[in-house]
């Protein structure tokens, strides 16, 4: 692999519709940390299981968390490997035959190393930053996680070992004979929006005094 490469390797090479394959770090980061979850495989019981997820990245490692319990993360833990993928919708690409028309969208896959994560002090930081992943700002607003929470939570660390991205944008792609129909074409973007947030009715906002956080409040603008 080239520097600032993270493939093509054997596990992760785009072979389908390859010349939408991108294997640029920056680009896989940047759609891993775009993406609002990822989907999590492994063989459980001798039966292939996926689970949605949040994921948190921090430079080449990629960490998931959970209950202790949870079947998936025992798994890839056990086996010592992880597959991961993610997906962002980015909208529609409406070409002039069913056969062409397709969905806008950028996905990663990663293969790498999966350990448990038991130290305390590590524990904490990478639960600290999946509250700031999931809105930034807000880690700093909420409480420290307890002793009994941590204890309470599994955390992976899965190292970007191999991973891929796949790009589809741009116009659609129809033949000669179809670009010539009468037909509407074109591409119809999509994004995430979010609402008014609505707030709790009990213990201290009951009171209703309390004003929206900065968090919130940027992500509001944000939309």
């Amino acid at each position: 692999m080239n520097d600032g490469a993270l493939g093509p390797g054997p596990r992760t090479r785009v072979r389908r519709l390859a010349t939408k394959a991108n294997y640029d770090e920056r680009v896989i980061y940047s759609i891993l940390d775009e993406a609002r979850l990822c989907h999590v495989a492994a063989m459980v019981r001798e039966r292939p299981v996926a689970l949605p997820t949040l994921h948190a990245r921090d430079g080449r490692t990629l960490y998931l968390h959970g209950s202790p319990s949870n079947e998936i993360l025992k798994s890839i833990t056990r086996d010592g490997e992880a597959f991961v993928t993610a997906t962002l919708y980015d909208g529609l690409r409406l070409a002039r035959s069913g056969f062409e028309s397709s969905i806008a969208y950028r996905s990663v896959t990663v293969v790498g190393a999966a350990r448990e994560v038991t130290d305390m002090t590590e524990k904490a930081r990478v639960l600290s930053l999946f509250v700031e992943r999931v809105l930034a700002g807000r880690a700093e607003e909420v409480r420290a996680s307890s002793e009994q929470e941590l204890r309470l939570t599994m955390v992976v660390a899965v190292d970007i070992d191999e991973a891929s991205a796949k790009v589809s944008s741009g116009p659609t792609e129809d033949d000669e004979h179809d670009a010539a129909l009468p037909i509407w074409s074109g591409t119809v973007p999509a994004r995430l929006v979010f609402g008014a947030p609505v707030p709790d009715s009990n213990g201290a906002m009951a009171t209703g005094d309390i004003e929206v956080p900065p968090s919130v409040a940027a992500l509001l603008r944000e939309s």
